[in-house]
């Protein structure tokens, strides 16, 4: 029991240093970490060694793949593929369904690049609609925003998912595939169903003025086909590996398109891909590229941290015994590990802000318990973290005042739409999770 509540102690820390002394998350997971090594017991020797054993482990897999994806969703943001492939939706939907046109063209954005880079890939579209179609702003934006927000929070390759993968250690192929399932209703829920049902409510106050809209010559823009292609083709490259077991290959094709179809290698390839359709045939040149490339890790190196805190915290969770302590707590309540990863991420969310944090967070915290487990479906478990790692989303989350900021609304308005959505999004996917775990 002192173990726990010298967890509960450490988690604590996480929160005050985020909230009340506004440090950086990973300054306030260091702390926390080596308070919580300090109180459990453990030799001065062991707690950095197993710090370092936890940052490793975690972000070994992780660096490549986040420089990857940023470079791709750089280069789709730069080049106007992102806007083609909204374009490509609102032609084949019409006016009158712009909000499913905008949910998907969010949620196949929302697949390979970060959230801050979808919005602004997405929004500067969704203003532009919004300003000449006469729709309610909120009407095709909250949809729009629900596509790229559940991508973000469920499917990988993006850096939350990919780290629970790791800590859990999930099959990505599953992963990919449940999430598909999931995401998908979630999105229609928390976006056009709830657009409506809210623009009925609301009525936004303001007009957005920091995006921008700027006239879009069509020539320059890569063609809708090869937009496509560079947006999916990590995802399509994953799917694949995953279904290679199952066709009748050899061994020597089964391990070549299992190597191409690993996060890295898919991103790596995509990125070339990008590079090429997306930049050189549009007309950069390499001094261009290569600063298009430079600009992309400044904003990255703040997520490596965090996540590399988490897994140190996670690392340190089990050196300490932690782990074991919740573990047989769990199991004296047959509390199931989806339940608990989705409520420890859902209160790590609400406290810290961060999606990143709550993921990275609960799942080192819940993965000590499901080795003590059987019978646990590991792919469910990320998503179910994930799931949690959504929920109520407020002042002191980035992601709330970008939404607030780029659509022009006030901050009871954003309450009101954006942690609404969110939360509907977290529960209705974690609903699914725990549906689809009955019958696999």
């Amino acid at each position: 029991m002192f173990h726990l509540v010298v967890a509960l102690l450490a988690i604590i820390i996480v929160i005050i240093g985020v909230t009340l002394f506004k440090w950086h998350a990973f300054i306030s997971l260091l702390v926390a970490t080596l308070f919580l090594a300090i109180f459990s017991g453990l030799s001065l020797d062991k707690i950095v060694t197993g710090i370092e054993t936890g940052v490793g482990g975690t972000l070994g897999h992780l660096v490549g793949i986040l420089a990857l994806g940023t470079i791709l969703g750089k280069l789709m943001a730069e080049s106007g593929a992102g806007i083609q492939v909204s374009n490509f939706f609102v032609r084949t939907f019409g006016i009158k369904r712009l909000p499913w046109a905008m949910l998907l063209a969010g949620f196949i954005t929302g697949i390979p690049v970060f959230f801050e880079v979808g919005i602004l890939i997405v929004l500067p579209l969704v203003i532009s609609l919004h300003k000449t179609s006469k729709q309610n702003l909120l009407l095709i934006g909250l949809p729009a925003i629900a596509g790229l927000s559940i991508a973000h929070g469920l499917i990988p390759p993006h850096p939350g998912a990919i780290a629970a993968i790791g800590i859990y250690n999930a099959n990505m192929g599953k992963v990919l595939l449940y999430s598909l399932i999931i995401a998908i209703p979630s999105a229609i829920l928390a976006g056009p169903v709830f657009a409506k049902w809210i623009t009925k409510r609301i009525t936004p106050e303001q007009e957005p003025e920091l995006i921008k809209v700027e006239d879009i010559d069509n020539k320059k823009l890569p063609g809708t086909g090869i937009s496509f292609l560079v947006i999916l083709l990590p995802v399509i490259l994953m799917v694949f590996s995953a279904l290679v077991p199952f066709i009748g290959l050899s061994d020597g094709l089964k391990k070549f398109f299992g190597f191409i179809g690993s996060p890295l290698i898919a991103l790596l390839i995509s990125v070339f891909a990008a590079m090429y359709f997306l930049g050189f045939r549009q007309g950069l040149n390499k001094n261009r590229m290569k600063t298009l490339v430079e600009e992309c890790f400044l904003p990255v190196g703040s997520i490596i941290a965090i996540i590399g805190a988490g897994g140190g915290f996670k690392q340190i969770l089990i050196d300490s015994g932690v782990g074991n302590t919740i573990g047989e707590m769990a199991q004296h309540f047959s509390l199931s590990p989806l339940v608990l990863a989705f409520i420890i991420a859902g209160l790590i969310r609400i406290a810290t802000g961060s999606a990143t944090v709550a993921l990275t967070t609960a799942a080192g915290i819940v993965s000590p318990i499901i080795q003590h487990m059987t019978g646990v479906n590991l792919e469910l478990l990320v998503i179910a973290t994930g799931a949690g790692s959504l929920m109520f989303s407020h002042v002191n989350d980035a992601g709330f005042w970008m939404v607030k900021e780029y659509l022009g609304l006030s901050v009871p308005e954003t309450l009101k739409t954006w942690t609404v959505l969110e939360t509907i999004l977290s529960f209705v996917a974690f609903g699914l999770a725990l549906i689809l775990d009955v019958f696999i």
